[in-house]
């Protein structure tokens, strides 16, 4: 990526709106959290909802792929999902606001689509495939990019849910590592899809590049004004006198006469 510095930056104004994103997108996420909780509590007081989850290969089962990621098999499963997703749905929302909603549809749909093709007979639903998605799209992200917020962003992700690298190899049989696969899988398409999206951020410039610049435009200036000012070189110069051609007379030869030998 082409990280091209921006020397008038204002970092107040970049702060305030770095911070106006960043609060937005904690906000966004609470409240899809929120919605998941009440989701919840509708499977208690109506269980059949859980039968909305991802079916492999059954043609009732697709109506997972919208549904599963709002419904959980109890509180708990809701609990370790509902941190992750607001840690890294809020680093993806603010790092890449452009691409952040494509991410998230791709890996809505991504793991779902996967687990249905791919999955074992059962019931799959809980938001740990669009989790997996986020991670794994701010991993590639970082690596695909490496500018200074997506490396920071990744870093965050890596210490804060490292353990995601290996959740989606086949471990307790409870645990839908089919929705965790086809969550990684989608969202390192998606990060390769849209690594482009959002534009490099702007940064400030340091000080040797500052005089770099002011270098350059010196000698820029000094070339302006050489070709404004100065007379423009001649491509010939006017010819005032000509050599006379080889076969004109050019003067008259006198005979030398040797003088007579002595004695004469």
């Amino acid at each position: 990526m082409d990280a091209t510095p921006t020397p008038d930056l204002d970092p107040r104004q970049l702060a305030q709106t770095q911070r106006r994103r960043l609060q937005g997108a904690l906000l966004g996420w609470l409240g899809f959290v929120a919605l998941l909780g009440v989701m919840q509590v509708l499977s208690i007081a109506w269980p059949g909802l859980r039968g909305l989850g991802v079916v492999p290969l059954s043609l009732p089962g697709l109506s997972g792929l919208l549904a599963a990621p709002l419904l959980h098999a109890d509180a708990g499963h809701l609990l370790s999902n509902a941190f992750a997703l607001v840690v890294l749905g809020t680093l993806v929302s603010s790092v890449y606001p452009k691409a952040a909603s494509r991410i998230v549809l791709a890996g809505w749909l991504g793991a779902g689509l996967f687990t249905w093709l791919l999955g074992r007979p059962s019931i799959h639903l809980g938001a740990s495939g669009l989790v997996h998605a986020l991670f794994f799209a701010l991993f590639v992200l970082a690596l695909l990019r490496r500018d200074r917020p997506a490396v920071v962003a990744a870093m965050v992700a890596v210490m804060l849910f490292g353990g995601m690298l290996l959740t989606v190899l086949p471990q307790e049989w409870r645990v839908s590592w089919e929705m965790h696969a086809g969550g990684a899988l989608s969202g390192l398409l998606a990060a390769w899809r849209w690594r482009r999206l959002d534009p490099p951020p702007p940064r400030r410039l340091y000080s040797w590049e500052e005089e770099e610049r002011a270098a350059e435009a010196l000698a820029e200036a000094k070339v302006i004004d050489a070709g404004t000012y100065e007379p423009a070189r001649p491509e010939a110069v006017p010819v005032l006198w000509q050599r006379p051609a080889p076969q004109e007379e050019r003067g008259t030869v006198l005979a030398f006469r040797r003088p007579p030998p002595e004695g004469d």
